[in-house]
């Protein structure tokens, strides 16, 4: 009997390709309440395994070492939480009175303007008063929001140290169960696989934390100096949302100059914020980001802001913050698999040499003539 390969035209192996990514994410978002938080957890406790291990190695036994560290990182993430709280209270109880003012300032500087280029602007003032009812009226709907999405999130709280424990007490199961699912030739390759992302995960995310903690103190200080309110509150969601590639830095400025445009007399303190927050992405991304972030995860900037958005498509906010991870890993993977190499550098951000690039200019001349 003759072995023959089958082999599929372009045009069925593309519609192929298509239907399993649609079903795949389709896949994603249905189940994402389950998939979420297990994700989530796998992450989790692939950065806290260094940890685990440290006390194994003080002679701790390794279920107490694994609840040492989850009650570590719980009372890390309860303080950062407490804090937060406390703040956004109070910036809750203000909201109302910052949108007045912020809308008074915006109406004196339209007048101004208007009066300045001799245009009417009472569209405008309409505009403002109609967005002044929204803006209160999305905080009356956000609280209730907010108390669904905390019944939510007390769910979660309790199920995701459970996953956490459970992935790091059965981690040696796991391991071999990925090797048992290759043929032996290949045990080699996946468990240089396996070992990097682990790798990559723990410096990335590591690095992350680093790079929010920089970031939010030199946010913090930077208000500080100006006299803003709520500088440690603007600051920390400042950080947080500078972990989102391109696009969270843009939100992260916006919000702290909107509230001194609410809260100072004259606008020069929107620009000397403006002024502080670009200085500070110039060290972010000149200084931390290439020494302790970049440098663990090659993703060219392309890539990032795209599966940001599907992320957020199909996550929400949290898949946001895993989208770049789970990239990560599967650049990772690309990279150490013959067939699909091409595709892992095409999510790299290594640039080839012109002398790489001349000879396949040529040859598409060549093609095309």
């Amino acid at each position: 009997m003759i072995n023959r390969e089958l082999q599929l035209p372009f045009f069925a192996k593309a519609s192929i390709f298509f239907i399993g990514l649609v079903a795949f994410v389709a896949i994603l978002y249905i189940a994402q309440g389950i998939i979420v938080p297990l994700v989530f957890s796998i992450i989790v406790a692939i950065l806290l395994h260094p940890v685990v291990n440290f006390f194994v190695r003080l002679k701790i036994n390794r279920i107490i070492s694994i609840v040492i560290a989850l009650l570590l990182t719980s009372l890390v993430l309860t303080a950062f939480f407490v804090l937060i709280f406390t703040q956004a209270s109070q910036f809750s109880e203000s909201w109302p009175k910052l949108v007045d003012k912020f809308t008074d300032t915006l109406n004196e500087a339209i007048s101004e303007i208007s009066g300045y280029y001799d245009l009417k602007p009472q569209i405008i003032h309409d505009w403002i008063t109609k967005s002044k009812g929204e803006l209160l009226h999305f905080s009356n709907e956000a609280i209730g929001q907010m108390i669904v999405s905390v019944g939510n999130i007390v769910m979660l709280l309790l199920l995701i140290p459970v996953y956490i424990f459970l992935i790091l007490f059965y981690q040696p199961i796991l391991i071999e169960f990925v090797h048992r699912l290759f043929i032996s030739n290949d045990h080699q390759q996946v468990r240089e696989i396996v070992s990097q992302i682990k790798t990559v995960i723990q410096r990335y995310l590591s690095g992350l934390i680093i790079e929010a903690i920089m970031v939010a103190t030199l946010n913090t200080s930077a208000l500080l100096i100006l006299g803003v309110e709520y500088a440690i509150l603007l600051g920390v969601i400042g950080a947080i949302l500078n972990v989102i590639p391109y696009i969270g830095g843009i939100v992260a400025v916006a919000l702290p100059m909107m509230v001194v445009m609410a809260t100072k007399s004259s606008a020069w303190y929107a620009f000397y914020v403006m002024c502080s927050y670009y200085f500070i992405q110039l060290i972010d991304n000149n200084y931390i980001v290439p020494y302790i972030v970049a440098s663990k995860v090659k993703i060219n900037a392309l890539f990032s802001i795209i599966v940001v958005f599907v992320g957020n498509a199909i996550w929400g906010i949290t898949g946001m913050f895993l989208s770049i991870p789970l990239l990560a890993i599967v650049k990772l993977i690309f990279d150490h698999i013959e067939s699909v190499k091409p595709w892992g550098f095409l999510l790299g951000d290594t640039m080839p040499s012109l002398l790489e690039i001349k000879p396949i200019l040529k040859k598409f001349k060549k093609i095309t003539i």
